[in-house]
Parts: structure tokens; C-alpha cells; sequence
């Protein structure tokens, strides 16, 4: 349970930072599962910030200990000791429309701004798409799939397996779960 609590701690130092200087960010990756009825292991802070705070939130990530270990234009990873935090900047017009409709949400880390569950999946999607050895991604899609049957904007969700262009494996999933 250490490391649970290490990362409840490491999330609330980085939130309080971003809250701190007004940085937008929501809850993305294995994390924002948990609020959507999905419990999974990881070890590393996921977060969709707003583009145009990146090099603040790179100058205070760096304040903190942490050191940058890659940042382009969409993305960013910091370390510091076994603690990773990786960034998605949200930078095209479904990313930012997804941050600014991020809700807080009562989380077992306490109060945090999470992605919509349709907007999960939609990055689930784009980071399997980029990297197909990502299965978990898959199967973190078919888990949402799954527990949150009913509940799920389902025009939303299909929107994102057009714009990747893999709508033959929604239907595929949503036919596995019945």
C-alpha cells in the first residue's frame, strides 16, 4: 500500500502545483479508470494539460525535482526517482474541448478533475492506434466497454473509432460484450 500512497501523495503535489499557477488538467491513463468502476495497477501520473502552460508546467515540474526525459508539441515525460508524470497537451480542438469538460470527481486520491469515460476511451484509442503493442490500452477500452454499459454517449465514443479509422473494432468489441 506504500506506493499507493506515495502516488496519492506524488498527485496531490503535482495538482496543488497546477493549481497553484491556474494550469488547466484533467485525469487521464490508468488512474482516471478508477472513478469509472475500473481498478487497475499503474505507477505513473497521467494528465491532458493546456498547451499554452507548457513551459510553465515544465518550470515547475523542474521546481519540483522532477526532470524532463522527452517534450515535443503533444507530449511530455518527467522523472524524479521511481515517480514518473507523463503530459498530453491538449492542443487540437477535441483535446481542449475535452479538458475544459473535465469533471471533478470524488476519487480514492481524493478530489481530482477527470476526463469524460468517453474521452478516456477516445485517448486509449489514439494511444493504441500509435503504438499497437499498447494492448492494454484495448483492454482498458473493452473494461470501460463493459462497466459502463448504458451509460456511455455512444455517438461520442464512435466519433473517435472514425476519426482513427478503426470503427469495424468498436463494433467487434461492443459484439464480444454482448
Amino acid at each position: 500500500m506504500a506506493s499507493h500512497s506515495r502516488l496519492g501523495q506524488q498527485i496531490a503535489e503535482v495538482t496543488t502545483t497546477l493549481n497553484r499557477i491556474g494550469a488547466e488538467y484533467a485525469l487521464v491513463g490508468g488512474l482516471a479508470l478508477a472513478p469509472y468502476k475500473i481498478i487497475r495497477a499503474t505507477q505513473d501520473v497521467d494528465l491532458l494539460v493546456d498547451a499554452s502552460r507548457a513551459d510553465d508546467i515544465d518550470n515547475e515540474l523542474l521546481s519540483l525535482g522532477y526532470q524532463c526525459i522527452h517534450r515535443s508539441t503533444d507530449a511530455a515525460n518527467y522523472q524524479r526517482g521511481s515517480e514518473r508524470v507523463d503530459l498530453l497537451y491538449a492542443n487540437r480542438p477535441i483535446a481542449r474541448r475535452l479538458l475544459t469538460a473535465a469533471t471533478t470527481l470524488h476519487t480514492s486520491l481524493g478530489e481530482l478533475r477527470v476526463i469524460s469515460k468517453e474521452g478516456l476511451i477516445g485517448f486509449k484509442l489514439q494511444g493504441w492506434v500509435n503504438n499497437p503493442r499498447r494492448t492494454q490500452d484495448i483492454e482498458d477500452i473493452r473494461a470501460l466497454l463493459r462497466a459502463n454499459a448504458g451509460q456511455l454517449d455512444m455517438l461520442e465514443v464512435r466519433s473517435y473509432f472514425q476519426l482513427f479509422e478503426h470503427e469495424a473494432l468498436l463494433d467487434e468489441l461492443l459484439t464480444q460484450l454482448g
